[in-house]
């Protein structure tokens, strides 16, 4: 079944709010990221606040402890276990950073259940302190999608799964936030889109519906991210299961008349 494959965005769609802010509010800096946010990128600014971190004491451990206390609806785990399980190849394509998810997840015992995770890049350097790169190096190699922060567009990543995968495979993809948007968009008629209601990707598909090839369905919360997956997953899978009936059928009816 690794036919389907489901996206999920991290912030505010895994987790029910966004890393980057829940570590800098229960850390303390929340004053000094306001009044830096209008002067430089989000990536940027999340780099800059890691070195203000340790520069002020706080340790990789700090950082860990806050992570591991991160609000998360109790059906988003079920959730995720269920789809791996039917056979599902899961993916985050999050615009946070491969830290915070990966430390997540391993508390969470979900790590596994993920074949791959595409975010800006993060690691401790020698000094012990947290350092956060953007995903697309946008001074070098700016990836020049107007719909996309500088540090990544998540369109174009899309497309990477998409030519990797081939024609046969479906994908699922979930989000919440003005980036999800340009994912959206990519794609195709047997897809299928899951906007969190009343967050920024779903308010930019109602202004022109039309403009989304993929079928969209959307969810509010952890209890209907949950249901509404598994029934397109169970959608998709009694689809082809028909498919392969079908096939056999004719195959065999091929079959009966070759032998005369």
């Amino acid at each position: 079944m690794a036919e389907i494959v489901v996206v999920f965005d991290f912030d505010k769609t895994i987790v029910d709010c966004d890393s980057d802010n829940w570590v800098v509010d229960e850390l303390g800096f929340s004053v000094l990221f306001n009044r830096l946010l209008p002067t430089m990128p989000w990536n940027t600014l999340m780099d800059k606040m890691m070195m203000e971190l340790h520069s002020h004491g706080k340790t990789i451990d700090d950082i860990v402890q806050v992570l591991q206390r991160i609000p998360i609806h109790p059906r988003i785990i079920p959730a995720i276990k269920a789809a791996h399980a039917l056979g599902c190849d899961l993916r985050i394509v999050s615009d946070a950073n491969t830290f915070f998810i990966e430390t997540i997840l391993e508390h969470l015992k979900i790590r596994e259940c993920f074949s791959d995770i595409s975010s800006n890049p993060s690691y401790t350097n020698e000094d012990g302190r947290l350092q956060i790169l953007p995903y697309h190096d946008f001074n070098k190699f700016p990836h020049e999608c107007t719909l996309c922060p500088p540090n990544m567009c998540k369109g174009k990543i899309i497309e990477k799964i998409q030519e990797s995968l081939g024609e046969k495979k479906r994908l699922i993809y979930l989000g919440d936030g003005s980036g999800d948007y340009c994912p959206s968009l990519r794609l195709k008629e047997q897809d299928f889109v899951m906007p969190r209601k009343n967050f920024p990707v779903w308010e930019l598909i109602c202004k022109d519906p039309l403009l989304i090839k993929a079928e969209i369905h959307e969810w509010s919360n952890g209890e209907e991210l949950e249901r509404v997956s598994l029934r397109l997953i169970n959608k998709i899978c009694s689809a082809q299961n028909a498919d392969f009936i079908s096939s056999n059928c004719k195959l065999h009816v091929m079959c009966v008349f070759g032998s005369d």
